[in-house]
């Protein structure tokens, strides 16, 4: 008996959240290790969570990652991965790996997860909805630094998106871009969905990796900050506390704020039921980043 009111607690304690978030889109950078587990539970969990989501009025859009498929891939054709302010320099013969990996393996997996578990997805190339910039980096003396065909988001189109949404279906898109010079680009997958929240108008962008979040010392796991400003994090980019990978997506949560999206989450992937847990109960898992 005790059991089964435990279950009915948790339902309750969702249902504020259930009522306030029905008809909101949210958007979710969908990436980390557990894209890679043999486990094949362990590879479509979030899957199901996304269809939880659906089934109870939101309106999930996914972009996702695929860097350490992408990393295999290019070892496997004789390809060495090279990163600059945790952004993968991107050369043509890697570019084509690239867009083999994320259009052609991982988007179509995680749609047929969303369809075997009950929900309805339709997959999207970034191209179709993403335009793209050559992107130019700066090196510490503020020279110019060529990383081939990486791209910035320039420009998103959300009728198709929209149209999958109005359809019950759950986009899932890879961060690849068309530019103006008709080639592809690869964009960084955090920086696609923030341009993709802000263009959708979305109430909240959730971004999964592989650590539980913003840490204040990035060797201790346990130092997660559940709760942080926008100023604050401004100061945790400028004393270097955040650094490497979690630039790309702190800078990306600044932007989503900045343009109306209500609140952004960092989860960590890893974690079953992590979505979940961050948007229906109160005390949440991860990060929330607020204006």
């Amino acid at each position: 008996m005790r059991d089964l009111i435990s279950k009915a607690d948790v339902l309750l304690e969702a249902l504020p959240y259930l009522l306030r978030f029905r008809g909101k889109t949210f958007v979710v950078k969908y990436g980390g290790s557990f894209m890679d587990s043999p486990d094949p539970a362990v590879r479509t969990g979030v899957a199901r969570d996304l269809v939880f989501l659906a089934a109870a009025g939101i309106f999930p859009v996914v972009v996702h990652g695929g860097g350490k498929a992408i990393t295999r891939a290019m070892e496997q054709s004789g390809l060495k991965a090279s990163f600059v302010q945790g952004l993968r320099v991107t050369d043509e013969a890697t570019m084509g790996v690239v867009e083999h990996v994320l259009s052609r393996e991982i988007n179509p997996e995680i749609v047929a997860a969303i369809n075997q578990h009950g929900g309805k997805a339709k997959g999207f190339s970034g191209a179709e909805i993403f335009t793209a910039r050559k992107l130019w980096l700066q090196d510490a003396a503020g020279a110019p630094l060529d990383a081939g065909f990486l791209g910035e988001v320039a420009a998103v189109k959300t009728d198709s998106v929209l149209a999958c949404l109005r359809e019950g279906a759950t986009p899932v898109s890879s961060p690849t871009a068309r530019g103006e010079d008709g080639r592809l680009y690869n964009c960084n997958a955090d920086t696609a969905a923030a341009h993709l929240a802000i263009a959708l108008s979305a109430c909240r962008l959730i971004f999964m990796s592989d650590v539980p979040g913003v840490l204040r010392d990035p060797k201790d796991p346990s130092t997660v900050i559940p709760h942080l400003s926008a100023d604050e994090a401004r100061e945790l980019k400028k004393s270097g506390i955040i650094d490497k990978g979690m630039i790309p997506k702190i800078e990306a949560a600044l932007a989503a704020l900045r343009a109306g999206v209500e609140k952004v989450s960092f989860v960590d992937g890893r974690v079953p039921h992590s979505i979940l847990q961050e948007i229906f109960t109160r005390e949440g898992i991860g990060t929330e980043l607020i204006p």
